[in-house]
């Protein structure tokens, strides 16, 4: 199977994801909003922005909830049916159906997969940091931008590949999850340069989406919010008066900068929500089609581990609970 088939066989996960996704950032907005409008009708200055910030809290927990025990293990069901498309080049005709019922007891892989992604994390924000602290001591703060940029890439870029170990997991059905942890990790460091030629891609394709979906968005929601100018009125007042005008961003000192402000940050959210829906999922189909051989063609060895664990504290734990299982 292409990675095209592979991905349009496995999209009903990512339409059921952003549903999901959708549900818990309309959960989050509408209790903002609600708690604004609540607190602001008490009359007393900033109970507005009270309420707002607790709405946000609220709907944020409910939000988690949401993520935590529904979206991730749809997620992780459409990793399970990719990794199987990729590797053994097929995939049932009821591909969601299928999916779900993978996740049924599988918790102990997901428990697996969360070691894992803390483990990859720990050793890059090592190297993040070394990186950090040659870049200052070259180029001062302009060497802050440059490294921080990078650190950036690196982060989207392990989150591409801890996906690819969850990948792993699934793949290696014959061994308990934390050794398929164990041997993901491994592969993850072994074969990078290999699995870096997917990077161009991952990049190009995200801020190609960024401009059109977040820039279109943005627009739009600018377009209609400036049909309700006493809204973001009632949310300037909110706002000056618990900051002094002196010290009043500039965005802030008028409806309109505050309509493009929350403009911007929603179609930044929407973006996000699209892209790691319907975008992502493509890139990473061929990125876990590059690691699955990779692990293929160079099963990680004992000497491979015992170097990860000299680097990686966090691997050394994780492959002493693979031991214990």
């Amino acid at each position: 199977m292409s990675n095209f088939q592979v991905y349009k066989k496995t999209l009903p996960f990512s339409l059921f994801s952003f549903l999901f996704d959708l549900l818990g950032f309309l959960v989050v907005v509408g209790l903002a909003t609600a708690g604004f409008f609540i607190f602001a009708n008490g009359g007393d200055a900033g109970m507005g922005i009270l309420g707002l910030i607790l709405g946000l809290i609220l709907g944020g927990v409910l939000a988690f909830l949401i993520n935590l025990f529904i979206t991730n293990r749809i997620k992780s069901a459409q990793i399970a049916m990719m990794t199987k498309g990729v590797s053994e080049d097929n995939l049932p005709d009821h591909t969601f159906k299928a999916g779900m019922q993978e996740m049924k007891g599988k918790f102990g892989k997901i428990t697996a997969f969360l070691f894992i992604t803390n483990a990859i994390k720990g050793i890059f924000r090592q190297v993040g940091k070394a990186i950090n602290a040659l870049g200052t001591a070259v180029g001062g703060n302009t060497g802050n931008v440059v490294t921080s940029t990078i650190n950036t890439g690196v982060e989207i870029l392990i989150g591409y590949l801890c996906d690819c170990c969850l990948g792993w997991i699934f793949y290696r059905k014959d061994i308990n999850s934390f050794k398929a942890g164990c041997e993901g990790a491994v592969i993850f460091f072994k074969h990078g340069k290999t699995l870096l030629r997917n990077i161009g891609r991952i990049f190009g394709m995200g801020i190609l989406s960024l401009l059109l979906i977040g820039g279109a968005v943005t627009g739009i929601l600018i377009a209609v919010f400036m049909q309700f100018p006493a809204m973001f009125e009632s949310l300037r007042v909110e706002i000056a008066e618990i900051i002094t005008e002196g010290e009043l961003p500039a965005f802030f000192a008028t409806p309109n900068g505050i309509i493009v402000l929350v403009s911007l940050i929603i179609g930044i959210v929407f973006w996000s929500m699209i892209h790691s829906v319907f975008i992502r999922p493509f890139i990473l189909t061929g990125v876990l089609r590059n690691f699955i051989l990779s692990g293929e063609k160079d099963l990680p060895k004992e000497a491979d581990f015992a170097t990860l664990a000299e680097k990686s504290p966090k691997f050394a734990k994780l492959q002493q609970k693979a031991l214990e299982k």
